[in-house]
C-alpha cells in the first residue's frame, strides 16, 4: 500500500495552476431529490457536468499538463482511457498545444472516441478493456517517449481531482459526508487529502459499480485482489485493478465502500405515495457525485409528483 500519494499544499499548488481556466462548478441542493432520499437527508450536487468536457477529469488533466516540464510537454502524453480522462487530457493538450494519444479498447463509447479526436486527440483502439489499453499506452511511452499520464497513479491528477471537494467545502462548510464514484480512486483520495486536513471529521463513502467491483472486493478484504472483471455499462468506472497511489489511501480513509448493482429484482410498479416508491427513489442514478449533510425534519417522496418528467428519464423504469 504506499504513503499517502498528495498533501493538501500540493491540491492547492493545483488549484493555483487550473483556477484561470476552470472557474468554480455549482453546487445546488433540489427539494425533490432531499424529499427522494428521505431520512432527513439534504443532499448537495456538485455540476461537474459544467466543465469544459462534462466531467470532473478536466480538473486532472489540466493539473497533470501544467506540472509538465517544458521537454515533456514537446514530447506529448499518452494515456489509457475509457472517454472522461482521455477527453480531459485532449482538451488541456488542445489548450496548452501539447500532442495527445489516447489508448481506448475495442467497442469503446463511438460519441466518446469522437469527443477525443475533436478535441485533436490521436486514437489508438486496441485490447479488450481499460486494462488492455494501459498496456498499450506503455508500449508508446518506449516507441515515442511520450509521458504517461496515468488516469488514476499519478501524484498532479489526484490534486486536480482533489480541488473539486475544495471547492464544495468552501462552498458548503456544513456537509457532514461526501458520496462519490470510484472508478480508481483519483476522485475519492483527492477528497480524503482535503478532508482531512480541512474536515477531519467528515465522513466519505466510495460506491463501485457491481460488474466491476475489484477496488470495493478489496476494501473489504483489507488486501488488492486480482482477477476482477468491468464488464459493466458504467464504462467511467470500468476497471479490474487496485492502483498503489490510491488503494492504501482508500483503505485507511473511506468511511465505507458499497457497489451499485447492475439490476433490481422485478416487481410491481410503486405508487409515489408507497414505501416501495420512496426506496427505489433513494436508489436514483441521476447524480454520480454528491454531499449529504442532516437536516431535522423529513418528509414523504414526492418526486414522480413534483416533477413526474424529470423522474421518469431519471430514474429505474420500475420506479416510473
Amino acid at each position: 500500500m504506499g504513503a499517502w500519494p498528495v498533501t493538501i499544499a500540493d491540491v492547492l499548488q493545483a488549484r493555483k495552476r487550473i483556477r484561470e481556466v476552470l472557474p468554480k462548478t455549482p453546487l445546488r441542493r433540489y427539494p425533490p431529490l432531499d424529499e427522494a432520499v428521505g431520512y432527513g437527508i439534504r443532499v448537495w450536487v456538485k455540476h461537474e457536468n459544467h466543465q469544459p468536457t462534462q466531467a470532473f477529469k478536466a480538473r486532472n488533466a489540466l493539473a497533470a499538463l501544467t506540472a509538465l516540464s517544458d521537454e515533456e510537454k514537446k514530447r506529448g502524453v499518452v494515456a489509457a482511457t475509457r472517454g472522461n480522462h482521455g477527453a480531459g487530457l485532449a482538451w488541456a493538450g488542445q489548450l496548452l498545444r501539447i500532442p495527445v494519444a489516447v489508448c481506448v479498447p475495442h467497442g469503446n463509447n463511438p460519441e466518446k472516441n469522437e469527443a477525443m479526436r475533436g478535441f485533436g486527440a490521436e486514437i489508438f483502439e486496441e485490447g479488450d478493456d481499460y486494462d488492455a489499453s494501459v498496456l498499450v499506452a506503455e508500449r508508446l511511452v518506449k516507441e515515442r517517449g511520450m509521458t504517461h499520464v496515468h488516469s488514476t497513479n499519478n501524484r498532479h491528477v489526484i490534486e486536480g481531482a482533489g480541488t473539486m471537494t475544495l471547492e464544495m467545502i468552501e462552498q458548503q462548510p456544513t456537509l457532514d459526508a461526501l458520496v462519490l464514484a470510484v472508478g480508481g480512486g483519483s476522485q475519492a483520495v483527492g477528497a480524503l487529502t482535503v478532508a482531512r486536513a480541512m474536515r477531519p471529521g467528515m465522513q466519505i463513502f466510495g460506491v463501485q459499480a457491481e460488474r466491476a467491483s475489484t477496488i470495493h472486493d478489496s476494501w473489504h478484504a483489507g488486501k488488492p485482489l486480482s482477477g476482477g472483471s468491468a464488464s459493466t455499462f458504467a464504462d467511467g468506472l470500468a476497471t479490474r485493478s487496485t492502483y498503489e497511489m490510491t488503494f492504501g489511501p482508500l483503505r485507511e480513509g473511506l468511511s465505507g465502500c458499497c457497489y451499485a448493482p447492475r439490476t433490481i429484482s422485478p416487481r410491481p410498479r410503486a405508487r409515489p405515495d408507497s414505501p416501495d416508491f420512496s426506496r427505489c427513489a433513494r436508489a436514483c442514478p441521476a447524480s454520480r457525485s454528491a454531499s449529504a449533510s442532516r437536516d431535522r425534519t423529513s418528509t414523504p417522496s414526492r418526486c414522480a409528483r413534483s416533477s413526474p418528467a424529470k423522474f421518469k428519464r431519471n430514474c429505474r423504469p420500475d420506479c416510473a
